[in-house]
């Protein structure tokens, strides 16, 4: 079933590149064209603070046992998926439903930049800590309890927020220096909405899972 959810979402994913809602978003996952169909602002193409993707900066030591476990999750290291990493956390059945809910939502254009922008976001954050000295320990959280952690790390009062997330799990110089890479490769229009998709598909984890006291953000 893993197999089919995989080989499914692929080819759903290659099918927005053929055909590119866009021309002048040559590169997959670049939707620059797109910038009036949701709020910006200057945090990489956000509004700042809660009206965004981010939330709020988090200073501290990164939860590197998380972030170890959630690469593990999405698959080799270096080819991270998002959706491999959904299937650990919840099954195929909550996968397949999510991608389906995420692009009746957002349209396939906008859902297939997230795929390809996610996945980008968590290969480039293992390269810059690792070129930083950070040493990643063995992997030990799976399935559920890699997901509820994960959701944990990105609540701001029960709210919760991806650039949040990524500062816990990864640190915010880090979590910073991959949002720069995305805007030069993606454009600050695929940046926000890489944020804004994950805002609405962990809240929706969060509440496949039990965890229906987590808020939604504006941003999403």
């Amino acid at each position: 079933m893993l197999k089919r959810t995989l080989a499914a979402f692929a080819a759903f994913a290659l099918a927005g590149f053929a055909m590119p809602a866009f021309a002048q978003d040559t590169i997959p996952g670049n939707i620059q064209s797109m910038a009036s169909a949701f709020p910006s602002g200057p945090d990489h193409g956000m509004p700042e603070g809660t009206a965004g993707g981010d939330g709020a900066i988090y200073g501290g030591a990164p939860n590197l046992q998380v972030a170890s476990s959630l690469v593990a999750a999405g698959g080799p290291l270096g080819s991270f998926s998002i959706v491999a990493a959904l299937t650990d956390f919840a099954g195929p059945a909550v996968a397949n439903a999510e991608v389906a809910k995420l692009t009746k939502q957002y349209g396939q254009t906008r859902v297939t930049s997230y795929v390809i922008v996610q996945n980008f976001a968590v290969n480039d954050a293992v390269r810059v800590a690792t070129a930083a000295g950070v040493t990643f320990p063995a992997a030990q959280l799976h399935g559920a309890a890699l997901a509820k952690q994960v959701v944990t790390l990105g609540l701001i009062n029960g709210t919760y927020y991806e650039g949040f997330m990524l500062d816990h799990v990864v640190s915010s110089k880090v979590h910073m220096a991959v949002m720069d890479d995305i805007d030069a490769k993606f454009g600050t229009v695929a940046d926000a909405n890489y944020h804004l998709i994950s805002n609405q598909a962990h809240y929706d984890l969060a509440q496949a899972l039990g965890a229906t006291t987590v808020k939604l953000a504006a941003y999403h």
